[in-house]
Parts: C-alpha cells; sequence; structure tokens
C-alpha cells in the first residue's frame, strides 16, 4: 500500500486523523511558552473559581423553588407552576454558562444533528419486524413452556 501526503501541509499529516504541526509554534521561545502556560492555568483557575459560584447559585435557585413552592401551597397551582418554570429556566441558563454546562448543550446539538442523519425505518419494515419479534417470542415461550413441562414430569417420577 502506497503512503499518500497531502501536497498542503496545512491539511495534515500524511494519516488524515493526524493533524499538521505548526512549526512557527514550536519554534518560539521557551520563555513565552511558560508565560502562555502559565497565563493558560491562570485564566482556568478563574474560570473554575466562577464556575463553583455559577453552580452554587443555581443550587440556590432550585433551592429557593423548592422552599417557595412549599411555602406558597395555599396560593393558585398555575401561578406557582409558573414560578418553578421561571426558576428552572433561569438555573438552566446560569448552568449553561458554565464549562461543564457549555459542553452539555454542545453535545445536545451534535445529538440532534447526529439524530437528523438517522434513517428511519418505513412503517411497513416496523410491522414487519414487530411481527418477526412477537413469533420469535412465542417460540421461545413455547420452547421453555415445554422444557419446564418436561422437566417438571422428570422430578415429579424421581420425588414421587
Amino acid at each position: 500500500m502506497a503512503e499518500q501526503r497531502s501536497p498542503k501541509p496545512q491539511v495534515g499529516g500524511s494519516i488524515p486523523s493526524w493533524p499538521a504541526i505548526d512549526l512557527a509554534r514550536w519554534a518560539e521561545p521557551t520563555s513565552r511558552k511558560r508565560n502562555l502556560v502559565v497565563m493558560a492555568d491562570k485564566i482556568e483557575g478563574e474560570e473554575e473559581t466562577r464556575d463553583w459560584a455559577r453552580w452554587a447559585t443555581v443550587a440556590a435557585i432550585v433551592a429557593g423553588a423548592v422552599y417557595a413552592n412549599s411555602y406558597f401551597a395555599a396560593e393558585s397551582l398555575l401561578i406557582r407552576v409558573l414560578g418553578l418554570i421561571v426558576a428552572a429556566g433561569a438555573s438552566g441558563w446560569l448552568a449553561s454558562q458554565t464549562v461543564k454546562g457549555k459542553a452539555f448543550v454542545t453535545l445536545c446539538l451534535d445529538a440532534r444533528i447526529e439524530i437528523r442523519k438517522v434513517v428511519w425505518p418505513t412503517r411497513q419494515e416496523t410491522t414487519q419486524t414487530t411481527v418477526v419479534v412477537l413469533i420469535v417470542i412465542f417460540i421461545v415461550a413455547l420452547i421453555l413452556w415445554l422444557l419446564d413441562w418436561g422437566l417438571n414430569g422428570v422430578v415429579s417420577s424421581v420425588i414421587g
């Protein structure tokens, strides 16, 4: 098998899953690289602190909504449900602003894209598959019933 190489180095290596190496980035002075790493760690630490604050706020909103729902139990159900929906929306939006929340939103959007790629069976294919499954279930149930009946007879003759 002959190895194929791309004529454009920015496209990728000889194997498409391997990215091309940016030589300019590797040629940077070491102290600059260290500064970039320190800055990235600092930003990541600040983001992590903000995430904890956001998650704490989300927990407070949810706890407040649960408490308010029980405190206002005598009020109209419609008003309480609307309050819970507003609280859920606010906490969901705030949670989606965190790193894990953004990853979850991205996962949901990617899943939606993948679902659109699925080739769903037609009604006829679904019906035929269902009939085949039901027939197989009936046959297996019959085999198990006969096996149970036969073993019951053997055990009964040994005991009695």
